[in-house]
């Protein structure tokens, strides 16, 4: 009997209590222990496996329950590694912050002295060995009173902890930056950074009860915002080469995985939708949408399905032009040159390329290659981040979901005239698309529409054809289909569309824009010319058959 797949769960113990397919990832405990750094911050995209390796630890670590957690890891290779001695050897505090996500700083303090109080509760039975000082601040957390040291809650805890078993402390924060990330977006970043500055500083730095102390999260936020005065935390993130495949999976275990579920015929589907992560110099495959085909089968898109990806939205709906050009030359499948610091702040996305930074430390881009100083080339990683563009920026900032599929089958259908007057509505309606005055904004709005008839077509876009470059030319795959030339034109005057429709339409005539298509076995082609005024749209054309 095979094992299960353990969607959602990011519980080690459940994962092999109840016998689900696990990725082997205990030898990051003998890495992490060779390693002396005392603190370290692991920062990687959502999904990637932050939380059940963190929960790994959890079990490994803990005193509690030492003998029934030391059975969880018969068999793995952590089993077998001189390490092993240093299993159930510490008190473990394991707090997590990826669910602080509320609208006002009142709210996300309520949450955080409710996940505090929690917290103490489970160590509950360390109380009564308090002296009548500890005592006090110990059962103000725990009773949530207005004048507990919330601040140094953590640093207190461990100092308990360790007059209790006599013992240091391992130290767990996962997803530390989901709370600043939040409350940059509600706009009550100023009161979440001064109160988790000293929360955090309180526990980490120079704490005399601390073994070791692990943070992940998806960004570093820079130091002067959140480890202010802490020199001691070292941060592995996506730039570096140490650590690399321990978040994520290698190429060998989704084979091995494939081949245990009788799937391995399809892995060079499965790489082309979910590979192309890099982690320093590792190539790495999305975790969650592989446990998801494994679980189904189905190629689709599943990883970026799973999150609020209001932050990215947010920063895409004003961007400028810069950021227009650059996403043009992503939809075409090319590379595109961008500074990406090892370090983030909400400050960079104030300018224009903090929507860079921001999706590359959330995995919707890929670090191509370094050229200097923080300078990398960047690509879209792979086909289901693709749909990400399709879902997250068409849908919501160019077309919406309910007119992309029918404005499309206009267009392949040969209904020229219909999909002209469904694109002048789909400007219409759209607010966020209010900076309609250059062609090149027009151009990439249009080329992020016809990106997504890859499959059908192929997509060009500024290329020499005839005596001159074409605006965007669609070669059919399957050669009965008709080829469609674009020009597009901007008009200075609603009156003036009719003439540069026009005068876009001849110009693909005049310079022979489709020269060779039909040579290829292409019989029908579609000449379009295109005229905008604002929102006002304009289409001539002529089918060469």
């Amino acid at each position: 009997m095979k094992k299960g797949i353990g969607l959602g769960i990011d519980d080690f113990r459940k994962i092999i209590k109840e016998d689900c397919y696990y990725f082997d990832k205990t030898n990051w405990i003998e890495e992490l222990l060779k390693d002396r750094t005392q603190i370290k911050l692991f920062t990687r995209p959502r999904r990637f496996g932050k939380t059940l390796n963190m929960s790994t630890l959890k079990y490994f670590f803990d005193v509690k329950n030492a003998e029934e957690n030391r059975k969880l890891f018969k068999d793995l290779y952590i089993e077998k590694s001189e390490y092993f001695k240093e299993q159930g050897q510490y008190p473990v505090i394991f707090i997590s912050l990826k669910d602080l996500k509320k609208n006002t700083w009142e709210e996300c303090f309520f949450e955080i002295k409710e996940l505090l109080r929690n917290l103490y509760n489970d160590f509950y039975h360390i109380r009564e060995s308090l002296n009548e000082s500890d005592l006090k601040e110990f059962d103000k957390i725990w009773l949530k009173e207005k004048e507990a040291s919330y601040d140094n809650s953590l640093l207190n805890l461990t100092k308990y902890l360790y007059n209790y078993y006599k013992k240091e402390v391992v130290l767990l924060i996962d997803e530390y930056d989901n709370p600043l990330i939040v409350a940059n977006q509600k706009k009550y970043y100023k009161d979440s950074i001064n109160f988790f500055r000293n929360f955090f500083s309180m526990a980490l730095k120079t704490n005399p009860y601390l073994k070791t102390a692990v943070l992940t999260g998806i960004v570093q936020v820079a130091k002067e915002g959140i480890f202010s005065g802490l020199n001691n935390v070292i941060t592995y993130n996506i730039l570096k080469d140490k650590f690399e495949t321990f978040f994520g999976l290698s190429e060998e275990e989704v084979e091995e995985a494939l081949k245990y579920f009788e799937m391995e015929y399809q892995i060079e589907e499965v790489k082309k939708w979910y590979d192309g992560y890099k982690f320093g110099e590792k190539e790495i495959y999305n975790p969650w949408s592989i446990l998801n085909y494994l679980s189904n089968g189905k190629l689709q898109a599943y990883w970026v399905n799973t999150s609020d990806n209001a932050l990215i939205y947010e920063n895409l709906s004003v961007a400028n032009m810069d950021v227009f050009n650059s996403l043009e030359k992503l939809f075409e499948g090319k590379e595109i040159k961008k500074e990406i610091s090892p370090f983030f702040t909400f400050e960079e996305l104030e300018r224009y390329n903090g929507i860079w930074q921001l999706m590359v430390y959330n995995g919707y881009l890929k670090l191509n290659q370094k050229l200097e100083d923080d300078e990398y080339l960047l690509t879209i990683p792979n086909y289901e981040i693709q749909t990400f563009f399709k879902k997250g920026f068409i849908d919501k900032y160019l077309i919406g979901s309910n007119y992309f599929n029918p404005i499309m089958r206009t267009l392949l259908e040969g209904n020229i005239d219909e999909f002209g007057r469904m694109l002048e509505e789909i400007f219409l309606i759209n607010t966020s698309f209010h900076d309609l005055k250059e062609e090149s904004v027009y151009h990439t709005f249009l080329l992020g529409m016809l990106i997504w008839l890859r499959d059908k077509y192929e997509v060009k876009s500024n290329g020499e054809r005839g005596q001159g470059r074409y605006d965007i030319l669609l070669l059919p795959l399957d050669k009965k289909k008709p080829a469609f030339v674009f020009e597009f034109k901007v008009s200075k005057t609603i009156k003036g569309l009719e003439s540069k429709a026009e005068e876009a339409l001849n110009q693909i005539k005049e310079k022979q824009y489709d020269v060779g298509i039909k040579e290829s076995g292409i019989d029908k082609i579609y000449r379009i010319g295109l005229a905008f005024k604002g929102k006002k749209v304009k289409i001539k054309y002529e089918l060469n058959d």
